[in-house]
């Protein structure tokens, strides 16, 4: 199989460099910033990518810090959302824009979400995969979710034990990668310790695969290079990140679309329009991956909005 994806360049970038991937560019002046999730790539908008610069715009798809050739900063810190929404910021600096439309999946979500409370006047509309807005809350994040979930869900277990889950995905890429991309895989039986340890040391895989050998391949060679610390390193800062935005008005008031997948295990917001006020929801009949199980209805549902709202 052939993988038609643009070839990179390395922007120096808010202290960093990062990894970029950009395409229509002749259409520049109407931009659009792809920020894929964990444990991700910039691959992961392949489907999108194309078809958006064939709409008029102009694809700007990093590898964002902790990611494929991008800077990996040794420092836990470094991985917090002013940094993160900070690099972003930047590279709209870097392409002379004033603002852009962000789209993000899992992770990237997040990060489009934090960059738009943090960095209002830089965002001009949000589209938003799988992860809905997060609100803040009275308790930090990790510590509510301990409470709730216990000490093995894995947000707090990379929190909690530091390196452990990072030396078994590292042991195991391959076959960790092999096994979390597949498509609507039904809740397994309850396993002792943590899921996502489970799954990585999973000798048969569950569930319809959701990509070829071939497009696996790009990312398990990127994480046998980098391993997994920088992307882990995120959720290391999602308790910093809930005191970072402790001042911030947490209204997102941009045009925004909401990209469900049906059978998503992540949990939907049941109060959303109260701090998206101007949001649109869709749901496909998929899983996680939302962008790389539904290629097709993911592109037609972000191109019909982005045509809507131009026109009004």
């Amino acid at each position: 199989m052939t993988i038609d994806f643009p070839e990179p360049t390395r922007i120096p970038v808010n202290g960093v460099e990062l990894e970029v991937f950009e395409a229509g560019r002749q259409n520049a002046g109407n931009p659009i910033v792809l920020c894929h999730g964990w444990p991700e790539h910039a691959f992961s908008w392949r489907h999108q990518v194309p078809a958006l610069a064939a709409a008029g715009y102009h694809v700007i798809v990093p590898n964002q810090r902790g990611y494929g050739n991008s800077s990996r900063p040794a420092e836990v810190t470094g991985y917090d959302i002013a940094h993160l929404s900070g690099d972003l910021v930047a590279l709209l600096d870097h392409y002379g824009y004033d603002g852009a439309t962000f789209v993000g999946h899992d992770w990237g979500a997040a990060v489009v979400w934090g960059l738009t409370l943090l960095h209002p006047d830089r965002v001009n509309k949000v589209i938003n995969l799988s992860l809905p807005y997060l609100e803040r809350g009275e308790v930090p994040w990790i510590e509510g979710m301990e409470a709730v979930l216990g000490s093995d869900f894995y947000f707090v277990h990379f929190n909690r034990q530091p390196s452990v889950a990072d030396a078994v995905f590292e042991e195991n890429t391959f076959q960790f990668l092999r096994n979390l991309y597949r498509k609507n895989v039904p809740p397994a039986e309850p396993q002792p310790g943590n899921a996502l340890i489970n799954l990585a040391r999973a000798e048969t895989p569950l569930g319809e695969p959701v990509m070829s050998d071939s497009e696996l391949a790009v990312f398990v060679s990127a994480f046998a290079s980098t391993g997994f610390t920088g992307g882990i390193n995120w959720y290391r800062n999602l308790d910093r990140n809930w005191r970072l935005l402790a001042d911030v008005d947490p209204i997102i008031r941009q045009p925004t679309l909401m990209i469900y997948g049906n059978h998503d295990t992540v949990a939907r917001s049941e109060r959303l329009t109260e701090f998206v006020p101007n949001v649109e929801v869709v749901s496909l009949d998929c899983g996680h991956w939302i962008q790389q199980e539904k290629p097709e209805e993911t592109t037609e549902a972000i191109l019909t909005w982005l045509d809507q709202r131009d026109a009004t």
